[in-house]
């Protein structure tokens, strides 16, 4: 395989064009096309159909679509501007409704406008793009960090299983799950990696199996039903996932399968370890039953992935993209600012106050300021 997908940049703007630019992840791994975003139906369509997709890459679209779009918003009246602002900003929230990451990143870029309401609308805007282009590169760190923290809880030559893809195509930089993966790839830890392939959209397959074994990792490609048999032969010693949003007692929303998993892993007593960047933990939702599960057209069960259609015609199809795994099946929730293990109210509530009080001296470290 000749390209390395940590070559790329999953999401870019261009200010001057007045575009997004994001690799098209349906098109994976059969082309690498880069496509450009710039109107709001455009962006929408992006997130919604999985062009971008991955909860940090969403966020970050997000802020530089709100970004462009306020851009192009022609008024001097504050009040006029952020009407529409909002009008944007509540059309691009309803694309995916499960990851946190999206309403999370478009209300940060909210709370620019309103911190700004006294200055100029050419003022507000450069403060949007400023905070548009600082939500990636903290990306990046996060992500970096999850990777820090994620290595400890491993050594060189384990076996690794992963479910979806929280890799590279899903954030700016090394992935959430896939970071401890990539660092230790840097370092010589040779880790093995078993990828689900994650129907009925196969993100497993088709980019997860795909980047890994694009930058020289040991990867193999195993159907979703073969989790728990790669588990009972003893080559996993540790299951890596990422999250789309975690509840306050640690119950987790993650792509469809991912609960199966953690009942395997708990069942051969293997740690499962879910990656999260603190703006995934959403503590206004006490229990994963709360969280709103985005549900799918049939057709990616029944047609998408065939020649001819594999169902009968008006067959039944329920087709939710994730499901929650709950807290008790969690070994721990790896973030930026450490590891939180259980009981997770409390411990998220430690690492929350870790982030607060340590926040800016790690920004610094890394160079953001």
């Amino acid at each position: 395989m000749n390209e390395n997908m940590m070559e790329y940049e999953t999401v870019e703007l261009d200010d001057e064009d007045g575009s997004i630019v994001i690799i098209d992840q349906t098109l994976l791994p059969g082309r690498t096309e880069r496509i450009r975003l710039k109107t709001a139906q455009e962006i929408w369509d992006a997130i919604y159909l999985l062009k971008v997709r991955g909860a940090p890459a969403i966020g970050i679209t997000a802020a530089f679509g709100i970004y462009l779009l306020a851009k192009g918003i022609e008024t001097e009246d504050y009040g006029a501007f952020h009407k529409e602002f909002t009008r944007q900003k509540d059309y691009l929230d309803s694309s995916r409704p499960t990851a946190v990451n999206l309403s999370w990143a478009l209300e940060r870029m909210n709370q620019i406008c309103l911190k700004n309401q006294d200055k100029r609308v050419a003022e507000i805007k450069e403060a949007l793009k400023e905070e548009a282009l600082a939500i990636k590169t903290e990306d990046t760190w996060v992500c970096r960090m999850i990777g820090e923290y994620g290595l400890s809880l491993v050594k060189p030559g384990d076996g690794i299983l992963t479910h979806c893809n929280a890799g590279q195509l899903a954030t700016s930089k090394y992935g959430t799950a896939t970071a401890p993966v990539y660092l230790g790839q840097e370092r010589g830890y040779h880790f093995r990696v078993f990828a689900d392939e994650t129907r009925p959209l196969l993100q497993g397959a088709r980019l997860t199996a795909y980047e890994l074994s694009s930058a020289g990792v040991d990867v193999t490609l195993i159907c979703d039903n073969m989790s728990a048999m790669v588990m009972k032969n003893g080559w996993v010693n540790a299951v890596f996932v990422g999250c789309d949003r975690v509840a306050a007692n640690g119950d987790t929303a993650n792509k469809i399968g991912t609960s199966l998993v953690a009942v395997a892993a708990k069942r051969y007593n293997i740690p499962f370890y879910v990656c999260a960047p603190t703006s995934t933990i959403d503590r206004n939702i006490e229990t994963g039953s709360r969280i709103h599960i985005e549900e799918r057209p049939a057709e990616e069960v029944t047609e998408m992935w065939y020649k001819e259609r594999m169902a009968p015609e008006g067959i039944k199809v329920y087709n939710p993209a994730f499901d929650v795994t709950d807290h008790d099946l969690i070994t721990a929730v790896v973030t930026e600012y450490g590891i939180a293990r259980p009981p997770f109210e409390a411990s998220f509530q430690e690492i929350f106050k870790r982030k607060e009080e340590k926040g800016l001296e790690k920004r610094k470290e890394y160079g953001l300021g």
